[in-house]
């Protein structure tokens, strides 16, 4: 058997690996991955990362869904679904925003790979996760209905997390010693699986013209993320990831919003 053929084969039959490696890298559920889990294995199992963001804004769009059944107003349900997916994922993402965040306050490419590194957290951090939540609930709770809220939810999730690979095959690792290095390039068809999984649950959860519309949020927000850690870092960290992930997911809700009546 051919390399290229031996390749395909493991791009089609080892799902299950690869959503129990993304899983425990993304998440703090208990996945057990069978066979190696080793940051090498991160790079071709990247193309799981929608499923694990169906899973998160699945349980997140939950806890929403039963916050508004119990009586709840659509504001605090939303925030106990946004805590809920905090709770998933260890706060990972968001705590990839503050420090990306914290890091382009310094003057110099060195300094800001610090400070990112740092796990205190500074001013422009806590600022940045102030205005990326409160914009996430209130985009979430000014759209007509649970029901819509649910989808966008979810759809934000799993579309956010479908560019994260594109990053890791665009950019290279800003640090030699980092996540980034550790988990090697994927390969275009692990990245094209990936943004065809958020395509299609686009398309499935907002229709073809929101959907054509988030997409091309999410890609804007590849588009800025990935410029600014390029020219100010000299590539990506797992933490760019992180702020990536946080930054699509307002673009995505802001387009819905903005397309919802």
């Amino acid at each position: 058997m051919s390399e290229h053929q031996s390749s395909m084969t493991r791009l089609l039959t080892e799902w299950p690996h690869d959503i129990a490696v993304a899983g425990a890298f993304l998440t703090r559920l208990p996945f057990r991955p069978k066979g190696p889990a080793s940051m090498d294995a991160l790079a071709n199992a990247a193309r799981a990362f929608p499923i694990i963001g169906l899973l998160v804004g699945g349980l997140a769009g939950g806890a929403l869904w039963l916050a508004t059944q119990a009586d709840l107003y659509t504001l605090p349900s939303v925030i106990i679904g946004l805590i809920v997916a905090a709770i998933v994922t260890g706060a990972l993402h968001e705590d990839g925003l503050a420090d990306l965040a914290d890091g382009m306050g310094a003057r110099s490419r060195e300094h800001r790979l610090e400070i990112m590194r740092d796990s205190r957290i500074g001013a422009f951090g806590v600022l940045a996760l102030i205005f990326s939540i409160a914009l996430k609930a209130a985009l979430l709770a000014g759209l007509p209905g649970p029901g819509l809220a649910w989808g966008a939810m979810v759809g934000a999730a799993v579309l956010s997390r479908a560019i994260m690979p594109l990053c890791m095959l665009m950019l290279a690792p800003a640090r030699a010693d980092g996540l980034a290095q550790g988990a090697g390039r994927p390969d275009s068809l692990v990245v094209a699986q990936s943004l065809g999984l958020g395509a299609v649950a686009a398309v499935a959860l907002f229709g073809w013209n929101m959907g054509l519309a988030a997409i091309i949020a999410a890609l804007l927000a590849f588009v800025v993320v990935g410029w600014l850690a390029r020219s100010r870092l000299g590539g990506y960290t797992g933490d760019v990831l992180g702020a990536m992930q946080q930054v699509a997911e307002v673009f995505i809700l802001i387009v819905v919003g903005a397309i919802l009546p």
